[in-house]
């Protein structure tokens, strides 16, 4: 894991309700009635109604609650919530006129029982596609978890929107704010995430609540929301598949400074804000990564030297989603003409004999040939749980950093059994 920013302290064990202001907890409602001890309904909720933004996948078959939640949300994805409700399960995707009828019920349902707008209430669903969603486990789950929720239940929460994830993602920063207006109060952003194939932007796959107690107006929170999206969730890869259902809300109470005036763009304040919710979503935005379906090893591949932003994530991204890189890196075979070829492919512009290439920080191409380097090492270097690709096209000064992981026997049969 990269070391925090300077600046932002690591909070051991943080999630989703770090921050002050926020409850949440899990269920098992009944979503998945062939395993009855896996938790699969999550709420997350405020303690009043609060600043919320979201940013949504690009798929044009976004599912029920990705339209139902930008409704919510009102214009520009920027405006107030309550509470999120996440079920695993059912994706209540490709559902037409049923499905919006089930997202809107949702939200009437957890609104009865938070006390809230049905519109203050934001959901997302997660699970097999073209499946309708069921009322019923909403009907008994919802009351019966929103009776449970308290501030340590953020654990809870982050596993019951696990699909095909082995672990829980969850992740917290803290930091001290140096702008006078806010001086000497600590604000914390926290997190949770779920994604583990079907990963590619735009945006990554997963379902994401990132929550803050900084006093937040509603477009400032979109805009750090959207910036740490882009540099994150948006620069990772498993597969090259997006999602219907992508979807990453930001909530924030502005409990640790009551009163306070609302942090906007264009401020120190809003600056330190933005570095922290970057720090999370990148936290998160990697154990998506290193918890791809199959993988043994996370991937960073990092482009520099491309002739602009466009390229470099050109570059990054065809070398992250190249089949023969991932079973390379899998098979420990330190090959780096896959890497060359996926280069050659992406449609960034270079000339091969500007390129140089380092795997695991062995130089293994200089000028577009081959340098020679010890098998042996190689091996070695492979045994670590992170790889790094290292690409300079020679061709400017832009650069990125993409985040996937190999490909594996494990990712077929995962795949190949999901409904079964």
């Amino acid at each position: 894991m990269n070391a925090t920013p300077i600046g932002l302290r690591q909070l051991e064990g943080g999630g989703v309700t770090s921050a002050a202001g926020f409850k949440a907890g899990g269920i098992h409602a009944g979503f998945r009635k062939k395993t009855p001890d896996r938790l699969d309904l999550a709420l997350v909720e405020a303690d009043e109604v609060c600043s919320a933004a979201g940013t949504f996948t690009t798929n044009v078959f976004c599912a029920a609650p990705v339209i139902v939640s930008r409704e919510n949300l009102g214009e520009g994805c920027a405006g107030t919530a309550r509470a999120v409700v996440v079920n695993s399960g059912n994706a209540n995707a490709a559902t037409g006129d049923v499905g919006l009828e089930t997202a809107r019920r949702e939200c009437q349902i957890v609104s009865e029982a938070v006390g809230c707008a049905a519109e203050d209430v934001l959901v997302a669903s997660t699970g097999v596609i073209g499946q309708h969603l069921p009322l019923e486990p909403f009907e008994t789950g919802v009351p019966a978890l929103r009776a449970k929720i308290s501030a340590e239940g953020g654990a809870e929460a982050a596993r019951a929107i696990m699909t095909t994830d082995t672990v829980p993602k969850e992740c917290a920063v803290a930091y001290e704010s140096a702008d006078p207006a806010y001086a000497g109060t600590t604000f914390t952003v926290g997190g949770m995430c779920k994604g583990s194939g079907m990963i590619m932007p735009n945006m990554a796959t997963m379902i994401a609540v990132v929550t803050t107690d900084a006093p937040v107006a509603p477009a400032a929170l979109r805009a750090a929301l959207l910036a740490a999206v882009q540099r994150s969730f948006n620069k990772v890869t498993v597969d090259s598949d997006t999602s219907t259902n992508d979807t990453c809300f930001a909530l924030a109470s502005g409990a640790a400074a009551p009163g306070a005036a609302p942090i906007v763009q264009g401020t120190p304040a809003y600056d330190e804000l933005a570095a922290a919710v970057l720090e999370v979503c990148t936290q998160l935005a990697r154990k998506i990564a290193v918890d791809g379906e199959g993988a043994t090893r996370l991937v960073t591949v990092t482009v520099e030297g491309a002739a602009d932003d466009a390229d470099a994530d050109l570059a990054a991204r065809t070398v992250a989603n190249s089949p023969l890189v991932k079973t390379a890196i899998y098979g420990h075979d330190c090959n780096w003409g896959r890497i060359a070829a996926a280069l050659g492919k992406s449609g960034a512009r270079f000339s091969q004999r500007d390129v140089s290439i380092d795997i695991m920080g062995l130089p293994v191409c200089r000028e577009g040939l081959t340098v020679p380097f010890d098998e042996d090492e190689a091996l070695r270097r492979f045994e670590e749980p992170e790889i790094t690709i290292w690409a300079d096209l020679g061709a400017g000064c832009a650069a990125t950093t993409v985040w996937t992981c190999d490909f594996t026997h494990e990712y077929v049969t995962i795949n190949g059994d999901y409904r079964t």
